[in-house]
């Protein structure tokens, strides 16, 4: 018998867009899905006849030669597991290379999920929980990062079964409701004829396999309590309250499941001289009246170390000093922020009768009276420049 022209088939022009073609398969593919009609082998072959087409007309090349040669010109020139004549196709292949097309959006609502038999949509084991944890660091270890190894009690896998939950290989057995697909269908009659639902095996819970014989250390669970030594690489410039995630290094699975994730909370020990500020860091500076005036050289904690600033004369109280790039890096990136150094006089609370004419005298003085400027900012309006 004569092929039938592969455009003709899926009822669209020879100039169509991808698009087109595909949509036009999914049409013809839903019109005659095996689901759709169950025992029917004209139904079948049709849909066979569909996916040929479309593998070869979504193929840019082998369309171009169709178009020129027609079916000559593709005949033995299939790719592996393609349709081409003589490549007797199955249709889990079909299924297998096209799957995309037909997946859950079509057929999954529709036929209630993948076709019974395909061992890729089962269920292995359950899933482990995540797990949280707190981790203090200075502020030496933030402004660098740090690595941090620690010791984590947590689910780990059985050492006796290797995580099966089974007692030995030969516990493990096909499920017998299910026959190893982990899926169950039901065949409903309806208006619209047969219709096809498939759901998780109540008895193996979607994995395929039952044990007969549980491992006497974790009790078929696949799992046991334990400890695991964890290696945290933790990034320069975290912040208080920031979240890192390691997948996999949460509670072990059961039975062989995924393991779930470790969720590290990051908390921001207290510096005895500095505080943060975002980017920046804070220190106050006390100054004697003396230094004030005269000026001085004086020595300031950083996160790097010290560092020395100059203090120029007469040096007024809340003044702020800024030290550029000595504050936080920011996390993956190549800011930096400041250290700002808040100035303040010292002012003594207890003097000798001495030092208190001495006091008396200088406060005769216009040197020692206030002459602030009308134009003089506050503290809070230099804070505010500076971040700004």
């Amino acid at each position: 018998m004569a092929k039938r022209d592969y455009y003709e088939i899926l009822g669209v022009a020879k100039g169509c867009s991808a698009d087109e073609l595909k949509k036009a398969y999914r049409k013809v593919a839903m019109q005659f899905h095996p689901d759709r009609n169950p025992g029917n082998k004209e139904a079948e072959e049709k849909f066979k006849e569909a996916a040929e087409a479309y593998e070869i007309l979504s193929d840019q090349d082998r369309r171009a030669q169709y178009d020129r040669y027609g079916h000559a010109g593709v005949s033995g020139n299939g790719r592996p597991g393609g349709f081409g004549p003589g490549a007797g196709m199955s249709m889990d292949d079909i299924f297998s290379q096209f799957g995309d097309i037909f997946g859950d959006d079509l057929f999954g609502s529709f036929f209630g999920g993948a076709r019974g038999g395909r061992a890729g949509g089962r269920a292995r084991g359950v899933r482990g929980s995540n797990l949280r944890i707190k981790i203090k660091l200075t502020y030496e270890e933030i402004a660098s990062g740090v690595n941090k190894t620690i010791k984590v009690k947590k689910y780990v896998p059985c050492q006796t079964c290797s995580g099966s939950g089974a007692k030995d290989k030969s516990s493990v057995q096909t499920c017998p409701t299910c026959g190893g697909n982990g899926q169950v269908r039901k065949v409903t009659n309806t208006f619209l004829g047969q219709m096809q639902t498939v759901s998780t095996c109540p008895t193996c819970n979607g994995e395929g396999t039952t044990i007969t014989n549980k491992c006497t250390t974790c009790k078929g669970e696949g799992r046991a309590f334990g400890e695991e030594t964890v290696s945290i690489d933790i990034p320069a410039g975290v912040q208080e309250g920031m979240q890192l995630s390691l997948s996999g290094k949460g509670n072990a699975g059961e039975r062989g499941g995924a393991p779930g994730d470790l969720i590290i909370l990051v908390e921001e020990e207290p510096h005895p001289s500095l505080h943060r500020d975002g980017l920046n860091v804070a220190y106050d500076l006390y100054l004697t009246f003396p230094e004030a005036v005269f000026g001085t050289s004086v020595e300031v904690p950083t996160i790097d170390g010290k560092a020395k600033i100059k203090i120029p004369t007469g040096t007024q109280s809340g003044k702020i000093f800024r030290l550029r790039g000595k504050g936080f890096p920011a996390v993956n990136s190549y800011e930096r922020g400041d250290q700002l150094v808040h100035v303040n006089v010292w002012t003594p609370q207890n003097v000798t009768s001495e030092e208190k004419a001495m006091l008396e005298k200088m406060a005769e003085s216009s040197n020692f009276q206030p002459r602030p400027e009308k134009s003089e900012k506050s503290f809070f309006d230099k804070v505010r420049e500076m971040f700004s």
